[in-house]
């Protein structure tokens, strides 16, 4: 597999990063980085078969092309080339120079101490806005606690005002007044007639006796039910033995008395 993209130096093809090759390996004699060692690939161009060299980079952990092939501009390589010459010069100057190596030393404790306080303060702000965000689910929480125990209320004093009307209406029965005659009167020049005044039915427990079958019957089932049960039973007709329709005659004298046949 390549391990970066490389453009071949004999017909120019491009050979992308991560493309499979059947390579071949082999120990670099004579170098290696600290005593790390280092390996040499060989692979062959996907369009010329021109044979293609690269080695391991221990230092930059990488590799390094090296023949047959070069390798594609990277420009985040160049970067880190840059920041490594810069911290090299660096050092090479505090040595140098002591007050500048003083200077760097301040110049990176100030930038850590403020680094530290920007941090801090990031934390006292996610801090203080979980405080919040509890104190805000916490009002509401009290809040529909409080708008669920006036529903309750209100519920309750509804079920008191229902139960209150029924007992009133159910144990008060209105008597029609006896000096008032049964039928309508009329009054008035225009005769009108006076509504009669309406009687409420109130329904009582059963005492602890069931009603009869015939008494849940209408009265015209009860009606019919009397007459069948006082109706005389229909006359049953005597069996006739078939005896007699045979001619044959049995003597009741004795009991071992054959029976005569009547010709």
């Amino acid at each position: 597999m390549a391990p970066f993209s490389m453009r071949c130096n004999t017909c120019g093809e491009y050979i992308y990063k991560g493309k499979k090759f059947n390579a071949r390996k082999e120990t670099v004699d004579g170098e290696d980085y600290y005593g790390i060692k280092i390996f040499r690939f060989y692979i062959k161009c996907t369009l010329c078969s021109a044979e293609i060299t690269f080695k391991t980079d221990p230092k930059n952990t990488d590799y390094s092309a090296e023949h047959g092939a070069s390798r594609n501009f990277e420009p985040w390589r160049e970067e880190r080339a840059v920041e490594e010459e810069d911290r090299l010069a660096k050092l090479e100057e505090e040595e140098n120079n002591p007050m500048k190596a003083l200077e760097n030393r301040t110049v990176d404790s100030k930038r850590e101490m403020d680094i530290l306080d920007a941090l801090q303060d990031i934390r006292a702000r996610n801090a203080r806005n979980e405080r919040v965000g509890h104190s805000t689910d916490l009002l509401d929480k009290i809040h529909m606690e409080e708008i669920e125990t006036e529903e309750d209320r209100e519920r309750r004093l509804l079920e008191e005002e229902d139960e209150k009307l029924v007992r009133e209406v159910f144990s008060k029965i209105p008597l029609a007044d006896a000096s008032e005659p049964s039928g309508s009167t009329a009054s008035g020049e225009g005769g009108a007639q006076e509504s009669p005044v309406p009687v409420v039915t109130m329904k009582r427990k059963a005492e602890g006796q069931e009603p009869d079958v015939q008494s849940l019957l209408p009265e015209e089932a009860r009606a019919l039910i009397s007459s069948k049960t006082f109706s005389q039973p229909p006359v049953k007709k005597k069996k006739t033995d078939m005896k007699n329709s045979l001619g044959i005659k049995i003597k009741k004298n004795g009991a071992s008395a054959k029976p005569k046949v009547a010709v």
